[in-house]
């Protein structure tokens, strides 16, 4: 048994100093490796600092509630009024509307309000401690069709936005209980022991991730179980960037982890990536929503391998500079942990969409990129584009080609010139 563990992990060994080590992109591989490890130091380092701050407004909570306990209950009504608006903000869209009053304990609710939150506001606002009875005075609207007050904000309360996130307390709580019960296992071997460190590892992930079972496991959650944030600014004109971004069909030229992009018509296409260990991964995807030169959206369609979704907005910036933000959720098979065998597979879509943005940066900013086995000229993907909007970089860098030619052939003009003159001027003094 040792002999075989010996061998297996000289053979793991082996293998990441091979990785590490390689002559071409070892180097790379190392530095990444390297700023890994520091924003892991800095990431714990911030966690730590969250729980100590988090844990000492806790400890100030329950002491000024056992305060609270040892006091009559009396509670004048300015502080009650903020109490009840406190509470009104996490149960109604539009608490603006909302006028709150209090005498003796006798809270009054009145303004408008869509008729779905209406119980819900008066079920949160009789939960305050120190409210005896709620007066009811609300104009309650199935629709905010035609009230200007009801117009903006969310539709539906949403008082369950956070309930899936654990405070940084209750993270470091879930970590280091799940570390115990892990060593525990590793210790005892016994059925019971690795019983409880299947859990231990469940709550080590809970905490370290923040996600919720549904999204560990990819069941139950739709399309978000990673969540994808990226912005790069590029150096070109918004249009550009979008009619660009708008043909799906370039992005297998420059990005690394597609192999091929296909339009079916109608706004759908056929995706095709690289995912762990090679495999080929394929989906169908629709775009929902197309505003030219703003926003682009896209999903995927049911029953599709990698159900994802997300958009990208274009936002116009100074001196022709484009600011590109991007949004993505998607849900791998197994969720987020199979997201992490991915990343061990090194087929991470994180750390590939960052490497992809850059080499679209670079397309768009000096007109070439490449990716392992590829490369794109932008030239050559605008014109196969044989849209009208990028005909102009196009026709503008042939412009350029031709103005540069001319000046080119003055330069050589100029210089037979001035060697004819020196020529004849030397043959005159001999």
């Amino acid at each position: 048994m040792n002999t075989t563990l010996a061998c297996v992990g000289g053979i793991g060994l082996g293998a990441g100093l091979m990785y590490l080590f390689d002559p071409d992109v070892g180097r790379r591989r190392r530095a990444r490796l390297r700023d890994w490890a520091a924003g892991t130091v800095h990431r714990i380092e911030d966690g730590l600092d969250a729980a100590a701050r988090d844990a000492s407004h806790r400890a100030q909570g329950l002491a000024a509630a056992a305060r609270a306990l040892c006091q009559d209950g009396a509670v004048s009504d300015d502080v009650l009024v903020q109490r009840v608006r406190s509470a009104m903000g996490r149960c109604v869209s539009h608490p603006h509307c909302i006028t709150v009053t209090a005498s003796a304990g006798r809270v009054t609710l009145s303004g408008p309000i869509l008729e779905q939150e209406e119980d819900f506001l008066l079920a949160c606002a009789a939960a305050v401690p120190g409210v005896k009875e709620v007066e009811n005075r609300l104009d309650a609207h199935k629709e905010g069709d035609g009230l200007p007050e009801l117009q903006s904000g969310y539709s539906t309360p949403r008082p369950t936005a956070s309930a899936a996130r654990w405070s940084p307390v209750q993270r470091l709580l879930a970590e280091a209980v799940g570390c115990g019960l892990l060593a525990n296992c590793l210790i005892h071997r016994t059925p019971l022991a690795m019983l409880l460190g299947t859990a231990g590892f469940g709550l080590f992930l809970r905490g370290v991730t923040n996600l919720d079972l549904t999204r560990l496991t990819g069941l139950g959650c739709g399309r978000r179980a990673i969540d994808v944030h990226k912005t790069i600014n590029v150096a070109a004109p918004a249009q550009e960037v979008f009619e660009f971004w708008s043909n799906f069909e370039n992005f297998p030229r420059f990005m690394a982890h597609l192999r091929d992009v296909r339009d079916l018509g109608n706004g759908r296409s056929r995706w095709t990536a690289i995912g762990p260990a090679g495999l080929p991964v394929s989906w169908n995807a629709k775009v929902t929503q197309d505003i030219p030169f703003q926003v682009l959206a896209w999903q995927s369609e049911p029953e599709s391998v990698i159900a994802n979704a997300g958009f990208v907005r274009f936002q116009q910036e100074e001196a022709d500079g484009t600011r590109v933000d991007i949004r993505l959720s998607y849900n791998p098979p197994a969720g987020a942990l199979g997201h992490f065998a991915a990343f061990l597979f090194g087929a991470d879509p994180k750390s590939a969409m960052d490497e992809d943005l850059v080499r679209l940066k670079s397309l768009l900013e000096h007109g070439k990129a490449s990716a392992p086995g590829k490369r794109a000229l932008r030239e050559e993907l605008m014109a196969r584009n044989g849209r009208r909007g990028l005909q102009a970089p196009v026709m503008a860098s042939a412009g350029q080609g031709i103005c540069g030619a001319s000046r080119e052939h003055e330069r050589l003009e100029k210089v037979s010139l001035r060697s004819l003159t020196l020529l004849a001027r030397q043959r005159y003094k001999d």
